[in-house]
Order: C-alpha cells, then structure tokens, then sequence
C-alpha cells in the first residue's frame, strides 16, 4: 500500500452511544442519547457528507442524535438560499436595522418579530462531550513519514490513494452544545426565553395576507364579473390589478442589505470574514475583542460563570475546528473551512457568527451577540446575512447553494422558527434523503419520529457494504479493516467498528481514518 500522501485525511476517534443525558429541550434528565466522536482533522468534504447523515460539530466533538431514542428528536434542516423569500416579520428585522443605521433608532424593548432572538440551538449535545482523547499527537502528525505493509488481503484496494478526498465544503448548526468540554453543560444555561403565547407562524398554513389586498381583490373581481360587456372597464380594472404595489412582496434581503447610505448615516455596520486561525492577522488581533463579547454575551444570555466562557473555553468551542483549511480551484474565494463573520459597529464588533464553509453549504455553528443590541434581533439578522453570503458564494462555486441551519425539533414548540426560513428540506432519518419541510409537517404533528420518505422499499444507498474497507489508522499505520482485525489482539471490536462505518457511511469510512490506540 502506499504511503500516506501531502493532503491530510480524516483522522477520528469513534465513542460510540452513550447512556442518556439531560435533555435542553424537554428537561428529560436521561432522555437525550447520541453517538459521538473526536475529529482530531477533516476534510470539507468529509463534514459535508457526514452532515448530510445526520451528524453535527461542536469544537472538534461530532455527533449524532440517536433520532428513534432521543426524547427531542433533531433532524437536520436546510435552507435552499436560491429560492428564499424574507417574510414579513424578516423584513421588519430588516428595516429595523436600516433606521439603527441610519437614524440611530433602537427599540426600547426586544423584538417579538420572532420566537428566538438568536438562530442558536436550546442544547443538543450535553453528553459525554470529552476533553481532547489523551492521544499522543506523535501518533497523528507524522503518518507521511511512514509507509504501509503491503498485505495480501490489500491488493484489492491497492489504486486507492490513501488521504485523497474529493474537495468540497461544509456547512447551520448553531447549538452551544458545550463550552466547557472538560465537564458537561447544564442545558438550561444555553436556552433562550419561550417566546409569548401565539408567537410563531403556523407553518401548515399559508402566509397571512392583509385585509385590504383582500378587499381590493374582490372588489376588482366584482368589477370584472358585472361589466363583462365593458371592455374598457375590465381593461381599467386589470390594469388596477397589477398596478397593486407589490414591493413588500418582491424585495429580496440584498435590496435592504446593500441598499446606498445617505452621508448623514448616524452608524457604520461593516461585515468581516475572518478564517478561524491564529495565524490569520485579522482573526489574531481581534481575538481578545471577540472572545470578551463572548464572554459578556454567555454571563447574560446563559448565566454563566467567568470560568465557564473564559478565552480557554471560547477557543476549544468555538475557535478549535477539526476542518482543514482549503482552497481547491473550482470553489469560493475564501476557501472551505471554518470562518468567524464579524459585525463591526462604528470600529467595535457587536456580534459574531460562526459558520463552517463546504462544497455545499453554508452551515450555521453559533451566534454570540452585545447584549447591549438585543433589540436589533442580531440573531434572525445574522442568519438573513449568512443567506446572503451563501448566495455570494453560489456564483463562485455552483454546488454551493443551501444554507444549512442546524437541528429541527418540531416536539419543541419554540425551535420550530427555523421552518420560517423557506423553502427548507428535512433530512429523511433513515435514508438520508432530503424531503420539502412543509411535506413533512402533517407528519411530526402525529409522532415526534418520523422516516420522511414515502417510498417505503427506499434503503440507506450510502451504507456501508464491506466492512473490511474500512480505514484504520493504527500504530502510525494506515490499513483495511480487513487487515487491522487479523493482526488485532484482543476481543474483537467488530460491532463497534459495523457501527460505526453505519453512521458515517461507506464512502466516509473509505476516506476518513479511524483512529486505534
């Protein structure tokens, strides 16, 4: 076989499911069950296919909700940015913004616009979420360095290139699932207050439509029907038909994003995109900055500790990633990888949105905002943003073109605002196909786990099919599980490793590397 090549692969290290935990969402204490994994690296493309089964990152923890156990089932939800319409209530959030802007305005209380004022997760993930496996990183750093024993049982994969992925990127989750990874989190610290009784649209319905547009409607169609012989009225009343002003309804988010200042703008909002690396300038010297909003944003929004978000727990949660940074020739300007998209304020950053750029999508991680600015809604702001940024960068990179927001929980009434994002899709749970949300809702109403899919005779066509295929990475030596079991010693590990090459599919267990101690 040979040896490992320039290009990093996947190096993992598989948990398995844990017992139950505390649950953020229904307070469960052992309700909530999840299987997990260390990514000591990955590549864009390797996290975009295992997001697109179901899995989500926290620091360089990935996990993946057990959907027919877990007591809150969270199924994965996109955005398809290409056809995204702002709602009423977005715009709002929208203009809103605009008169801060441009007039300073800022309402004296929260917005009730939507049910969450952050795009963040309640709590997914508050398991066994480990420190940094006590792996030595001699056994990781130096694999080029060492060339693999040729088996006889290898000869079937010997044209693979060990490492090699296709390149690609990632993408909404925007759970805090645990600041401090040494000790689980109390889910109640990582909520955000239920919104007001009947707050929150019905998504089974459709939109609301104001009174007068309904009068004018019908009293046109009246017009119409009772001068049938009258050719000039029905052509009076059709030109008053489509004069209608139709702005509110045919603005798209760029047209208030981008829209020209006048010079006497009270504020200046500027947007940065910063890869999430020390040694990127701009993230290096706005870090102290950013990690102390964090901090003022966990201590008032979750009552943290000073402990609990200092700058050691803001980089491992939310500066540590297990993407490799990429720039392959057909994708984005900035590459694949994890970035931080900061919202500057007059020379001063009043939020940041963590976001993971893939060959697909963009995907939500996190939002943490000044409190001080709580009644701009910076939350629903912010991902409006993201939608627009993953427009940007669709025309760069064509297969870039859904914005991925996390978890859906339609058992929990108040996590159901990210179904206001349209049109979105749900990934089906056990075929991993993905289904128009509204499709799907008939369903949740009936039982909080569901299999999206209506073709009942439709399987997993990513499962894993040769066991034997699956990459170990052992004594700084990369071989096919084939091989690994034979030399292996010891009870055998077979059911974990079936399990885990399940979750992550064939093709990812090809590719990525799981690690053996």
């Amino acid at each position: 076989m040979a040896a490992m090549g320039a290009s990093s692969p996947s190096i993992v290290e598989y948990f398995g499911g844990e017992d139950g935990y505390r649950c953020g969402y229904c307070k469960n204490n052992t309700g909530n069950f999840s299987y997990g994994m260390w990514a000591h690296s990955m590549t864009a493309q390797d996290y975009q296919d295992l997001i697109d089964r179901g899995w989500r990152r926290s620091g360089k923890y990935v996990y993946k909700p057990i959907m027919n156990q877990t007591c809150c089932p969270q199924y994965t939800i996109r955005c398809r940015v290409l056809n995204f319409q702002p709602s009423k209530s977005h715009k709002k959030v929208l203009k809103k913004m605009l008169r801060f802007i441009t007039q300073g305005e800022t309402s004296k209380i929260n917005s009730e616009a939507e049910p969450m004022d952050s795009h963040t997760e309640d709590a997914a993930c508050n398991f066994l979420v480990k420190s940094q496996p006590d792996t030595s990183q001699s056994e990781l750093e130096p694999l080029s360095t060492y060339t693999e024993k040729v088996e006889s049982e290898e000869e079937e994969i010997k044209g693979q290139i060990i490492g090699k992925t296709d390149s690609g990127h990632t993408e909404s989750c925007n759970e805090k699932d645990n600041v401090n990874l040494s000790k689980p989190l109390d889910p109640a610290k990582v909520g955000h207050t239920p919104p007001k009784p009947g707050k929150g649209a019905d998504l089974s319905k459709p939109p609301c439509r104001k009174a007068k547009d309904i009068r004018k409607e019908l009293k046109l169609q009246k017009l119409l029907q009772s001068q049938t012989g009258n050719h000039a009225l029905q052509e009076e009343a059709q030109i008053a038909h489509k004069s209608k002003p139709k702005a509110n309804q045919t603005k798209s988010v760029e047209d208030f994003v981008f829209i020209t200042l006048p010079p006497e703008a009270v504020h200046k909002l500027e947007v940065r995109l910063v890869r999430v690396s020390f040694e990127d300038p701009q993230f290096r010297s706005s870090f102290t900055q950013s990690a102390t909003l964090f901090a003022k944003y966990q201590m008032a929004i979750h009552k943290d500790t000073p402990p609990e978000c200092d700058e050691d727990q803001f980089t491992r949660f939310l500066c540590d990633s297990p993407l490799e940074a990429e720039n392959p020739p057909n994708g984005p300007d900035c590459g694949y990888g994890s970035f931080h998209q900061q919202y500057w304020v007059d020379g001063r950053i009043v939020a940041v949105g963590v976001i993971d750029i893939l060959p697909k999508c963009v995907s939500s991680v996190y939002l943490y905002y000044d409190p001080d600015y709580s009644s701009l809604s910076l939350g629903v702001y912010s991902a409006l943003r993201e939608i627009v940024f993953t427009r940007q960068l669709h025309e760069k990179a064509s297969d870039l073109s859904y914005y991925y927001m996390g978890f859906y929980i339609h058992s929990c009434p108040k996590m159901r605002y990210k179904g206001q994002y349209r049109p979105s899709d749900l990934l089906c749970p056990e075929t991993y196909v993905w289904v128009p949300t509204e499709q799907c809702l008939p369903s949740l109403e009936h039982s909080k786990y569901c299999r999206f899919n209506l073709d009942l005779k439709a399987v997993d066509e990513g499962s894993v099919k040769e066991l034997g295929r699956v990459r170990i990475l052992h004594k700084r030596t990369v071989m096919p599980y084939s091989v690994y079991k034979r030399r292996r010693k010891g009870p055998s590990d077979e059911e974990s490793v079936q399990q885990y090459a399940t979750l992550v599919g064939q093709a990812c267990s090809e590719r990525m590397l799981l690690f053996k101690s």
